[in-house]
């Protein structure tokens, strides 16, 4: 036997020696050190659990009950579509880095033909492969990446980076760390393979707008560069691309996932970049509490019509390697699973210009009908609405190699009868508006009664093609260019014109300068027909979406909150008076704001003993009947040592002395409230032009806690 193969054949001898299987899933343990040199705790047992023990149709039911950011970050579909939109097919090898507990594995096992993982940790290779273990082309390497690596062929069709490179340092320990992880990285990638880098920016608008920093949890500190040190770093797209520059890399695409990479619902790129409106799903303090410095829907708008979106998007995916035909992905698998679809703008160059088409497609067998039904409902449409009014956008069928539906469709220029309306609102143009509307109105209205509707006719879903500024021209056309939600009954044009304003005005608050009663006028509708279409609308909302959790309420049911400018500053403000004493004064009115005051603390009115004892010196104007002595606004514990009026002690426990706390000790008082007052009566006091209010008493705030433990002790009532 020659010399190579007789070494070919003891390295596969001892590879043997490392592998171990769960189900069809392989693990070489070669490089794995012997124990986790990184974990996450006991959310890590409790992830080994469930994909042990549960089916995956179950994790979104184990999501909801347990209300849990890590189940949800791991666990969650929504992951995979980060990485699924990719050309990759069966006959591709990918290699995934930092696979951790497979959020993105089992997407790439479906669509390649091999897949090599690799991952520091044991345990949460366990886990990604108790979750994927019916999957036979993947085998996840343990162990340091710098170890693994030297074994790896240098053939990969698509290497992925899915939240990894911006631990780089860690990885690699050199002066440009990124750099050499991008090289060494780049001798595995064959010929036009590619190399795809999913990261947040570090100017992404979340962190301006009061979201902390993802890895660190601290505010600001990636705008800041980072002043504290660690070992991620994440980047701008100008650094991005200098990196991979630095690297060699001559071609590249930069797409914007959003909200984020992590729950990506639509990917952008240079050829497709959000437009106004677009981007309204911007709370996303699943993992911890944030503040809102502003509302970012409103300055992202902004930041669109200043064409500056690439330099605040919240996430970037970079695409290393010959450009991809996909410049626009949407997502909608937050639904029933039989309407779950992506929806792809494609730019296919031919022998003699370039083409842009629209695809939709199924993301699972059980969504194939709702696909192939598009096309029924395209021919009906088109026949209804046959003698002009409305065009509607051609839909062909096809099959892809798998035998899988999808659906192409024109890619139309035009504008949006939704940004014409806009338009008009900003401008206070009503009377163009009214003409607008009546011209939808009058087109949607052509067939009526027929056993064929369009439930989704909304605004968004019209584009108008005009070659002037007139844009209520009658030969101006009018294309259809989504009609998913197509039924085979009659609805009333009204009741379709109704859910395309209800709609329209819940998207944004700015719209609501809209006068919804002039619509319903024009629509011969009661507030009772309104109320009930809006009904409608729910019960469609729910047959759409299923019994499943949307992010927002997950969001609300983990239970992170968000703190508002304002609420912080009223809190500030509260907290600046919450251990100074405040006086109120009765003239004959009562108690009342208006006429209280806080003790100056830098004054001789306050002063406190070392030993934690309060003084109070205060000048009484004639005219009082009473005064209230709040002594700090919170549960507290308050010994009582004197009163004086005039330099005459006032028995403590005379009826001149009224209390909302309970004795339970010499002179000491316990205050159940975050109000407590002592209330002096003055009426048999004597009463001078001006008077000397003296108190003495010690004063120790109490948490909650322990006046709940109080209570439940019976220690006062």
């Amino acid at each position: 036997m020659p010399e190579n193969h007789t070494v070919n054949a003891q390295n596969s001898i001892e590879e043997k020696d490392y592998l171990t299987q769960i189900g069809k899933i392989r693990l070489n343990l070669k490089h794995y050190p012997g124990e986790d040199l990184y974990c996450d705790g006991d959310i890590e047992d409790t992830l080994l659990e469930i994909t042990r023990d549960y089916a995956t149709v179950e994790y979104q039911r184990i999501i909801e009950e347990r209300k849990n950011w890590p189940v949800l970050y791991h666990l969650s579909p929504l992951r995979e579509n980060i990485v699924e939109w990719l050309p990759i097919t069966k006959d591709m090898k990918v290699l995934e880095v930092g696979s951790g507990c497979g959020a993105i594995t089992g997407a790439l096992a479906r669509k390649a033909g091999e897949v090599t993982c690799i991952d520091l940790s044991k345990k949460r290779s366990m886990i990604n492969a108790y979750r994927h273990m019916d999957a036979e082309n993947v085998t996840i390497h343990v162990g340091n990446f710098q170890d693994v690596e030297p074994d790896l062929p240098c053939d990969y069709d698509y290497i992925c980076l899915i939240g990894v490179f911006e631990y780089g340092q860690a990885y690699i320990r050199s002066q440009t760390p990124y750099e050499d992880f991008l090289n060494i990285i780049k001798k595995h990638v064959k010929p036009n393979g590619h190399i795809a880098i999913a990261i947040e920016n570090k100017f992404g608008l979340k962190y301006w707008a009061g979201c902390k920093e993802d890895h660190l949890g601290t505010y600001f500190s990636s705008l800041e560069d980072y002043p504290d040190g660690g070992v991620v770093r994440t980047f701008t797209k100008n650094g991005l691309l200098e990196i991979a520059e630095h690297c060699g890399f001559t071609q590249s695409q930069m797409y914007y996932p959003y909200p984020d990479y992590k729950f990506m619902t639509t990917l952008y790129s240079d050829d497709r970049l959000p437009k106004t409106g677009e981007l309204s799903s911007n709370l996303r303090n699943f993992d911890r509490d944030r503040i809102r410095l502003f509302d970012e829907k409103k300055v992202f708008d902004t930041i669109i019509r200043e064409k500056q979106f690439p330099l605040f998007s919240n996430s970037y995916m970079l695409i290393l390697g010959p450009a991809l035909q996909e410049e626009y992905v949407k997502y909608s698998n937050d639904r029933k699973e039989e309407f779950q679809i992506k929806t792809v703008q494609k730019s296919v160059e031919t022998a003699d210009r370039t083409k842009k088409t629209i695809e939709k497609h199924p993301l699972s067998e059980e969504a194939w009908k709702h696909i192939e039904n598009m096309e029924c409902a395209y021919r009906k449409l088109k026949e209804r609405y046959q003698d002009g009014g409305l065009e509607v956008n051609r839909c062909e069928l096809h099959r892809d190699d798998t035998g899988a539906p999808y659906v192409s469709l024109e890619y139309l220029e035009g504008r949006s009868l939704e940004e014409m309306l806009d338009e008009c609102l900003e401008k206070n143009d009503m009377e163009v508006f009214q003409q607008l509307f009546d011209s939808y109105l009058e087109r949607i209205s052509r067939g009526e009664g027929e056993e064929v509707t369009d439930y989704d006719l909304i605004f968004a879903n019209i584009l108008i093609n005009t070659d002037d500024n007139d844009t209520c021209k009658k030969d101006n056309t009018w294309n259809l260019i989504d009609y998913e939600w197509t039924f085979d009954r009659a609805v009333e044009t009204k009741e379709i014109a109704f859910r395309s304003i209800y709609c329209y005005l819940l998207e944004d608050e700015k719209r609501n300068r809209l006068n919804l009663d002039l619509i319903l006028g024009k629509l011969e509708m009661t507030q009772s027909d309104a109320e009930q279409y809006r009904k409608q609308e729910m019960k469609f909302q729910k047959y759409v979406t299923g019994k499943n959790m949307s992010m927002a309420e997950l969001r609300e049911a983990i239970g992170y909150p968000v703190y508002t400018v304002e609420a912080f500053c009223a809190g500030q403000e509260a907290a600046q008076h919450q251990d100074r004493v405040q006086i109120y004064e009765d003239t004959g009115k009562g108690f009342n704001e208006e006429q209280s005051f806080f003790l100056d603390e830098s004054s001789e009115q306050v002063s406190i003993s070392p030993a934690g004892s309060m003084e109070l010196r205060v000048e009484i104007s004639r005219g009082r009947s009473a005064l209230r002595i709040d002594p700090c606004n919170d549960y507290c514990l308050i010994c009582l040592q004197c009163i004086k009026w005039n330099g005459t002690s006032v028995p403590l426990r005379g009826k001149q002395i009224q209390m909302n706390g309970f004795k339970v000790g010499e002179n000491t008082y316990v205050f159940p409230t975050k109000d407590p007052n002592i209330t002096l009566s003055l009426l048999e006091l004597g009463n001078e032009e001006s008077n000397l209010l003296q108190v003495s008493m010690e004063v120790t705030r109490l948490p909650e806690e322990t006046m709940k433990h109080m209570q439940k002790r019976g220690l006062f009532s």
